[in-house]
């Protein structure tokens, strides 16, 4: 199947062949690694770690950040599909970052659902800006919380990690570069 990218006046096509792959994920899936990235469209992690199909197990929310279901996720790839890697993935000109930025230092009014999104956000982006912070400090800051946050949730990851069966890692995309540097 193409995928369609959208280019200036039409849509091209990249061709990409996954029919030989795709019978043998359909029986299952087997991801080494999870994966808890920003929804920014700009940010694909099987690019940027290099990875095929069914070799991540991904979780996606804007601002890369543990809520009930993030941990939810995370607790089945590690538990149910095996994964012994989680990585907190976050990237530079962070969008959710820098609105709950303008948040605290602006009072901006965010519209709809996006307060409780930045609710989540502020904690450490607030600890960055404490120490005298700058937007890529308070992206670096949500990484290490989060990373944080996956090594004692209870009651799934955080015996894996003590059993030294899963890994949490975080690490930061380079939007400029395609670079990942991993912190821990």
């Amino acid at each position: 199947m193409r995928s369609p990218v959208e280019t200036r006046d039409r849509w091209t096509h990249l061709h990409h062949d996954y029919g030989p792959e795709r019978p043998q994920l359909a029986l299952s899936q087997n991801p080494f690694a999870i994966i808890l990235s920003c929804a920014d469209s700009r940010v694909a992690p099987e690019l940027a770690f290099d990875q095929s199909r069914g070799r991540l197990f991904v979780i996606r929310i804007a601002g890369n950040f543990v809520d009930d279901n993030g941990l939810a996720s995370a607790e089945y790839g590690a538990a149910v599909l095996g994964a012994t890697l989680i990585v907190v993935l976050g990237h530079s000109e962070c969008g959710a970052i820098k609105s709950t930025i303008d948040v605290i230092t602006k009072n901006k009014q965010l519209p709809g659902h996006l307060p409780q999104l930045v609710s989540y956000l502020k904690p450490p982006v607030q600890q960055a800006l404490s120490q005298g912070g700058s937007l890529d400090s308070a992206i670096e800051q949500n990484v290490v919380a989060n990373v944080g946050k996956l090594q004692t949730a209870e009651p799934v990851i955080a015996p894996l990690v003590k059993e030294k069966k899963v890994k949490v890692v975080g690490a930061l995309y380079d939007l400029r570069t395609g670079r990942v540097e991993f912190l821990s």
